[in-house]
Parts: structure tokens; sequence; C-alpha cells
């Protein structure tokens, strides 16, 4: 286990684990990010089916009364995933750039598909100790995810800046959101805590 900020403790999740949680943790997600509570149904079944993908790991953030504060996931990106065709045929619409990060990026990369915590104990760290937590025995040359634009910097953009991500593709439209979207991505391993991101690295 990691000790973490907010009196809270991270901890790693086995697929049955997340199973066990996951309304719970669907509860979390929805209250983060602003959504209906009917999400939680909707969303279900993809949650299940990622967890069941080869590489998934995930990390959680529990409360001292074993409560879920935060939920973190992800998996090695491949063809044929949705995410991974949405991005690529974005970065592929960019040019000769878009086509040369297509080529590299898109090649060996872990998605970092989902980073949340609830909103009465945001801003204390627990966001950072789950990207960490996530992150730490990597198996990909570079982790990718994806944001809403935000302006002014929301949290998420300030904590993926400070842990080094820079910018892939900006002002991405998803087929399935109308909202625009950033993909933010930076070579692997994380520095330690305290250690400046090299920006030659991303």
């Amino acid at each position: 286990m990691t000790a973490a900020p907010a009196r809270a403790t991270v901890v790693d999740l086995t697929p049955d684990d997340l199973a066990a949680r996951l309304d719970e943790a669907l509860t979390v997600y929805v209250h983060a990010m602003g959504y209906p509570p009917g999400t939680v149904r909707q969303r279900r079944p993809m949650w299940v089916e990622h967890s069941r993908r080869p590489g998934w790991h995930a990390a959680a953030a529990l409360g001292p009364d074993r409560s879920l504060w935060g939920i973190a996931y992800g998996y090695p990106g491949a063809r044929g995933q949705w995410w991974f065709e949405e991005v690529r045929r974005g970065l592929l619409a960019g040019g000769a750039t878009g086509r040369e990060l297509a080529e590299t990026v898109l090649d060996d990369y872990f998605e970092l598909t989902e980073l949340h915590v609830r909103p009465d104990v945001q801003g204390d760290g627990l966001g950072e100790a789950l990207a960490r937590r996530l992150l730490a025995h990597p198996a990909n040359r570079h982790v990718l995810l994806s944001t809403p634009e935000a302006d002014p910097p929301s949290r998420a953009w300030s904590l993926y800046r400070r842990l080094g991500f820079t910018d892939v593709l900006r002002h991405h439209r998803f087929t399935s959101d109308p909202r625009p979207f950033a993909v933010l991505g930076r070579a692997l391993p994380l520095e330690p805590p305290g250690t400046p991101h090299r920006p030659g690295r991303a």
C-alpha cells in the first residue's frame, strides 16, 4: 500500500476488486465529471470490458473508512480499439507531424483511461498519487490520455502539466462527445516526486 495525502491510502485493484466496487467507482466518476446519475448504468458494461483487456491496471484511493475516494485505470493501447482509432484519425488529419506521431507514440503506449477523485477531497494530491501508483511499473514507452479542453486550466490540466504531459493533439472531437478534447502524452517512466520534468523526454 502507498500512503497518500488527505488521510487516504492508495492501493492496487484487481479486476475482481473493481467488480466488487464498480457502482462506487462509477459514482465517483459521475460526480467528478459532473455527469447525470444515469451515466452509471450506461458506463458499467464498458468499465467491465476494459478490466478484461490484457495489461489492465487500476489503483484506488481509500479513505479511513475504506470508502472509495478516487479511481484510476488504464491498459496498453492497440490498433482496433475505439480510442486508438479516434486519436489516429485526428493525428493523420494534422499533416506530416501528425503522421509521425501516429507512427511513433501510438506504436507503444499505455492509455490512462480514467482518473477521478471525489470532488469533496480534490486538491490534496490524490490525483497525483493515483497517477504515480498506476504508472509505477511501465511496460510501455509512452503514456497517453485525453481530457476536455479547459480555459482557465482545470485541476486535471494542472496535474497533467505538473507530471510532464505535453500536447499530442488539441481540440480533437471524438465521435461520441461534442466537446473538444486534448490528447496529452509523455515518455515513461515518470520522474520521482519533486523532480522537474525534462521537456525533451515528452
